[in-house]
């Protein structure tokens, strides 16, 4: 037998592990009397390739499995592949728009279809990355697919285990329904997860904006980057510490534009180094803000739909949808007179209601949109002040 000049390691790697793993040397046995070893690997998303992460991961489980393996425990290295949901749909629709595209174009099956062709093809590349470094994971245990894959979080039998922990650690009472801000995603139509979010400082602009005190003695200026969320303010806030603001806390200032009553109230969370040092209070649509309302007893106003725009008559078809007040399962009681503030608010019909706190010239605009109006309307009204 001639050897090779050079070693080629990947004709010598695949040769070998097609060979390990046509003889099964990577299955867990049948074994009761061997003692069990079980390593579950996280699942790389189908989205793309491995990293050096993954490799690095890889590396240390298939050491453990395989030194485990060979102390003659029942070592099972049980491995699989996750949707990752919002991710996959980034990629598919990046696809898309390459192509003149949208998923709107499709329709909701084709662009479904168009999901899963590329689960299986980017699928199937992890996999066989994967099998190059020589991990020795089990790929027949839970191999849902029939594609000695490994499992796939989104096969049926995976989905019927998640219902039923589900259902489960509900009925235990260990998981509850409550009412919680999101990131919400208007291109893309969903919440999107925290650990989805990277925050980037940009450079932009601080209004301040005057709202009139409402016993006529003055004003107070208030700087925020979001004009455009000002019909849902429920409140301005001040530091407890800012002496110039000492004699407004407990009064009430007129909203901009809507003319609507709200409070001016105490809270360690304004920074009275920003801007005016009086900041407006929007819990709906701000986390911070939102903090600030279940401390307070504030009530929630939202007023943008889940396309980024401000809602209109022809949009809001429930009053939950566009006002609500914390509850005991934010781990907020509302007292009396806030449950009385709230119940005479949202007294109004439907109409009336989204009357009050939108006006009709403002409906329907798209959130950037909204804000140039604004903007322009606060200057005409000489309440804007830079």
């Amino acid at each position: 037998m001639e050897l090779a000049k050079s070693f080629d390691p990947h004709e010598v790697e695949s040769r070998w592990y097609s060979l390990w793993e046509s003889r099964g040397y990577f299955r867990n046995s049948s074994d009761p009397q061997k003692p069990p070893y079980c390593i579950q690997l996280p699942p790389p998303n189908v989205t793309g390739t491995l990293h050096m992460g993954h490799a690095f991961q890889q590396t240390l489980m298939d050491a453990l499995i395989r030194y485990h393996r060979m102390r003659g425990f029942n070592a099972n290295w049980v491995v699989g592949t996750d949707h990752a949901g919002i991710a996959t749909q980034i990629v598919v629709e990046r696809q898309l728009e390459s192509e003149g595209k949208t998923r709107h174009d499709l329709g909701r099956e084709g662009f479904v279809r168009r999901v899963w062709d590329w689960k299986r093809q980017s699928g199937s590349t992890i996999t066989r990355q994967m099998r190059r470094l020589g991990t020795s994971a089990n790929w027949t245990f839970a191999d849902t697919e029939g594609q000695k894959a490994g499992y796939f979080t989104m096969d049926p039998r995976m989905s019927h285990a998640v219902i039923e922990v589900f259902v489960r650690l509900h009925e235990e009472g260990l998981i509850y329904r409550g009412k919680r801000l999101v990131n919400w995603d208007p291109v893309l139509g969903t919440a999107v997860s925290d650990l989805e979010v990277d925050s980037e400082e940009e450079d932009g602009k601080i209004w301040e904006i005057r709202y009139p005190l409402e016993d006529g003695s003055g004003s107070v200026v208030v700087a925020t980057t979001r004009p455009e969320t000002m019909l849902g303010d429920v409140a301005v806030a001040v530091n407890p510490k800012d002496e110039r603001y000492s004699a407004i806390v407990g009064k009430c200032v007129r909203l901009p534009i809507v003319n609507r009553q709200i409070p001016v109230i105490a809270d360690d969370y304004v920074d009275p180094k920003f801007g005016t040092g009086c900041v407006k209070i929007t819990p709906a649509h701000d986390f911070n803000d939102y903090a600030v309302g279940k401390r307070h007893g504030l009530m929630l106003i939202n007023v943008f739909d889940k396309q980024a725009r401000l809602f209109s008559n022809a949009t809001v078809t429930h009053k939950i949808e566009i006002v609500d007040q914390f509850s005991a399962d934010e781990g907020f009681v509302p007292s009396l007179s806030q449950q009385l503030e709230f119940a005479e608010f949202a007294s109004d019909d439907l109409f009336s209601l989204v009357s009050k706190i939108i006006p009709g010239k403002y409906q329907g605009l798209d959130r950037f949109d909204a804000r140039k109006q604004l903007i322009v309307d606060l200057r005409n009204e000489g309440l804007l002040v830079s």
